[in-house]
């Protein structure tokens, strides 16, 4: 089984940087900011021929008894619980304080194997950079820089040697990868047709406070994420592993988006940037709404970023429990009326709280994803585009119509048609979108926007 490793301290004593040196990646944030990861980081690495699991965790406050150091805290616990190894890191240029014998001693209870090192120890002789930290009591202290990389590799021997091989154990706990053999496959881009087995990668987006991580707790049976009152509780884009049934999801979590006027802090303009990256990176995507509030110009801002990305989508209409029937009557019309070009996506009334209306949501998941991955031959295409033609020509361009031949399919993710012609570059952007209309209408695409792009034959007698 492969081993989970967790990363434990004090807020910013460099648990991120360390997280992206061992997972070779820059999937966790990092800034001089205290506080900056919340919810557990699961990752992937690997020594030589063995694989392990990493989990980064936020700020370890053990003695936080509300609010959203509470909530980091009991992320932190579970992350203990899960993990086979703890890496317990100090910041050596800070020196030992009183919060690290706290979590020192709550881990000495823990039971779990621990290795205790002093980071961001580069430029100090190691005698003096681990010297204080003996008092834990913990093992030898070790010095690395996840900065710089010294000794890192060192330090990851141990922490693996503590497991020896096929004794980890072996639990998924939600959110965390699976350990099967297709896990380390490398995953396919999104505009490429995914293997059998893949997952679907789904991101959650939409503004801040809508209720994006109590979905997803929701759907995962279990308190996976941080869930607040507070706005702005998600800061970076969290990747879980989800089954339901049959169908393997993988769901991304992502901080909400405010209006560009009002993002002031470095930290929540790189939150934004990671969330357009997971709607990049997603097959589909769930746009969620609050029934509560009227909609706003920065929804419509989200959605169209998501329609040119060219991904499926699936409207989620948040907290409709709390709403009466003339409320609900008003959050309808405004819906149909301010996002009116998302006709295309099945749109929900769920309470993600009560895990109503769920089902139906993932229903649509499924649908829409399939609706992308859509395969259509051409010769079916060819009569669609000429059926097509036959109810309405498109206009004239001077003393010439364009004319459309033929169409074949040119990519998946959004379904791509190319339509091959003559003179196409007069073609109006009205009669695209009455093409666009009428072939998913007569292939039954529902859920994803349909592309279509034109390609006109070279003229032999041009010269």
């Amino acid at each position: 089984m492969i081993p989970t490793i967790a990363l434990v301290g004090r807020p910013n004593v460099g648990k991120s940087t360390l997280f992206n040196r061992l997972t070779k990646s820059r999937d966790a944030l990092v800034a001089d900011f205290p506080g900056l990861t919340r919810d557990r980081h699961y990752g992937r690495g690997r020594l030589g021929d063995r694989a392990f699991i990493v989990v980064d965790t936020g700020g370890f406050e053990p003695v936080a008894k509300s609010g959203i150091l509470k909530e980091m805290a009991r992320q932190a616990r579970e992350a203990i619980a899960e993990a086979d190894v703890v890496v317990f890191i100090v910041d050596a240029r800070g020196g030992l304080t009183e919060h690290d014998r706290e979590i020192g001693e709550l881990l000495r209870r823990s039971g779990r194997s621990i290795v205790l090192v002093a980071n961001k120890a580069e430029g100090i002789p190691v005698e003096r950079a681990v010297a204080e930290f003996h008092e834990l009591a913990l093992g030898e202290p070790l010095a690395i820089s996840a900065a710089h990389g010294e000794g890192v590799r060192g330090m990851l021997e141990i922490a693996l040697a503590t497991v020896a091989p096929g004794t980890a154990s072996g639990e998924t706990a939600p959110g965390e990868p699976a350990a099967d053999d297709d896990a380390m496959a490398p995953q396919p881009h999104p505009g490429e047709r995914p293997g059998p087995g893949a997952r679907v990668k789904v991101a959650i987006i939409g503004r801040p406070n809508v209720g994006k991580s109590t979905l997803m707790n929701t759907l995962l049976g279990a308190e996976r994420m941080i869930a607040f009152a507070e706005p702005g509780t998600t800061r970076d884009a969290i990747h879980v592993d989800f089954d339901r049934g049959p169908r393997r999801y993988t769901l991304i979590d992502t901080a909400g988006v405010r209006r560009r006027g009002k993002v002031f802090e470095a930290v929540e303009k790189f939150s934004v940037i990671k969330t357009l990256q997971a709607i990049e990176e997603a097959h589909v995507v769930v746009l969620l709404l609050d029934a509560q509030d009227s909609i706003g110009e920065q929804d419509a801002h989200i959605a169209a970023y998501a329609l040119e990305a060219g991904r499926a989508m699936v409207v989620g209409i948040n907290k409709w429990d709390d709403l009466d029937a003339d409320a609900r009557q008003r959050a309808k019309s405004d819906y149909e009326r301010k996002l009116a070009f998302l006709a295309f996506a099945d749109a929900h009334y769920i309470s993600a709280r009560d895990a109503r209306g769920i089902g139906a949501l993932m229903a649509s998941v499924d649908q829409a994803y399939a609706a992308a991955m859509i395969k259509l031959s051409t010769p079916k295409l060819t009569r669609a585009l000429q059926d097509a033609v036959a109810r309405q020509q498109p206009p004239r361009a001077g003393y010439s119509r364009p004319k459309l031949r033929y169409a074949h399919q040119g990519g998946v993710n959004p379904p791509v048609i190319v339509i091959h012609g003559t003179a196409l570059a007069h073609v109006p952007d009205a009669y695209r979108r009455y093409l666009e209309r009428f072939l998913a209408e007569a292939f039954k695409i529902r859920g994803t926007p349909l592309r279509i792009q034109f390609k006109t034959g070279v003229n032999p007698y041009a010269r």
